[in-house]
């Protein structure tokens, strides 16, 4: 039995590439059988909780990761700017917005910032990705350039309206589509006059 829950291991960790004791738990294999795949070598430990194949050339990046640590969070403002190209900035953390009653996560890696989104601001927008066979939440573009103008005393007012540029001049997305998360960000009279001076 436990080389068969060896054999379903190594197949998971071949088409996921990540692997969490979830995983194992989530395909009726006790997690306890993790540890000796990393006995005999076939997997390697890359942080708490995360697991890939030894000889994988595996780049598990901060979002990714981030998305492992606190898979109800959604990637958000400056990592979800990053995540979609609209930005000349490279955060030293990841971004996550949580609901406004969730329990903020305790992780000591990567360096996460929580802001608690409520209500449609925070259920709104969301897409999904999948990297390194790691299913992650960030918001679109749109909702991402309103977020920014609402966050604007965080993050920046210029890196707002750049992100807003680089946005529109990409084609990531419609001011309309802009316009509809600003309405639910409400932040439709802050955004107006930069919508108005870059159409």
């Amino acid at each position: 039995m436990k080389k068969d829950y060896i054999t379903q291991i190594m197949e998971l960790a071949k088409t996921q590439h990540v692997l969490r004791p979830k995983d194992l738990t989530d395909n009726g294999i006790p997690r306890k059988y993790i540890y000796a795949v990393v006995k005999k070598g076939y997997l390697e430990k890359r942080s708490r909780g995360i697991y890939t194949l030894s000889d994988a050339d595996v780049v598990i990046d901060s979002i990714v990761e981030a998305g492992i640590r606190a898979p109800q969070g959604v990637v958000c403002l400056l990592s979800a700017l990053e995540y979609h190209q609209m930005t000349t900035q490279v955060p030293s953390m990841v971004w996550m917005a949580i609901g406004k009653g969730a329990e903020t996560p305790r992780i000591n890696y990567p360096p996460i910032r929580f802001v608690r989104f409520s209500g449609e601001a925070f259920t709104e927008g969301v897409v999904t990705f999948k990297k390194e066979g790691v299913t992650v939440n960030v918001y679109s573009p749109a909702k991402t350039i309103a977020d920014c103008f609402k966050y604007r005393n965080r993050i920046g007012l210029d890196v707002a309206i750049e992100a807003l540029k680089d946005c529109l001049q990409q084609k990531k997305c419609s001011v309309d589509e802009i316009w509809k998360y600003a309405t639910i960000d409400r932040v439709t009279k802050v955004i107006r006059p930069y919508l108005e001076a870059v159409v």
